[in-house]
């Protein structure tokens, strides 16, 4: 049986040597990042949860006459926790409650802003090309049991959160979407943007599933900056 992989930057760090590495990474990444020193009780949270923890700095150039404003984002990349052949509601759940452990460790890491993986609370089923059972993990955006588990962790730990799931939107003959609703540190749904660009290659097409947003890109205030947007998948903040 093949050895299993952590990430990429472990095999890069295994088998690429210390100057060559850092070229490497700087073609992958570009320009490399100051480390974070993350306190050592989220460390310890993220062992005993088996979270791979890291933490880096994006540094703007400093200004004379204004300290520098300092905002912390979590990115989660999760994998499933239950199987996949098990009830569509317990692979969700575990997902829920694996995503309250990791909110919880972004919080001791004082996060103000936290961004899921897309369709985070199901297993990314969209290149079966199969709508049963994977299209039952569609919920609504504003009132489903994942909006309602992300209001509850963005109010507990005053944390704005983007939750990308896959949406159904009932008042529209329960057309699906591929969606990211945005809640903001006192739990109050901000609003939602949808996936603009749906990838057809091949035999991989999304827009089995769901086809582009008509939202545009919104905007949405946050305490935390005087307003940010973002793509899906790839959220710029």
């Amino acid at each position: 049986m093949a050895e299993q992989i952590d990430s990429l930057e472990s095999v890069l760090e295994k088998h690429i040597p210390g100057d060559n590495l850092r070229f490497v990474k700087r073609v992958l990444y570009g320009k490399e990042l100051r480390s974070l020193e993350l306190n050592e009780v989220a460390r310890a949270a993220a062992v005993e949860s088996n979270v791979d923890l890291k933490g880096f700095a994006f540094d703007a150039e400093p200004e004379d006459l204004r300290p520098p404003r300092i905002v912390r984002v979590g990115l989660v990349q999760n994998s499933i926790v239950a199987p996949t052949d098990a009830p569509i509601s317990k692979q969700r759940d575990e997902l829920h409650n694996r995503i309250r452990e990791i909110v919880a460790i972004a919080a001791e890491c004082q996060v103000n802003i936290i961004c899921f993986q897309e369709a985070w609370t199901m297993p990314f089923a969209f290149c079966t090309r199969e709508k049963h059972p994977w299209c039952e993990f569609a919920e609504n955006a504003e009132t489903g049991p994942t909006t309602l588990l992300c209001s509850e962790l963005a109010a507990k730990y005053s944390m704005t959160i983007v939750s990308p799931i896959l949406e159904r939107d009932e008042v529209h003959g329960d057309v699906l979407w591929n969606t990211a609703v945005v809640i903001s540190e006192n739990g109050v749904v901000l609003g939602k943007t949808r996936k603009n660009h749906i990838p057809r290659v091949g035999d991989f097409n999304e827009s089995t599933y769901y086809m582009e947003s008509e939202l545009g890109h919104p905007i949405f205030q946050t305490r935390w900056g005087k307003s940010f947007s973002f793509y899906k998948i790839f959220f710029l903040l």
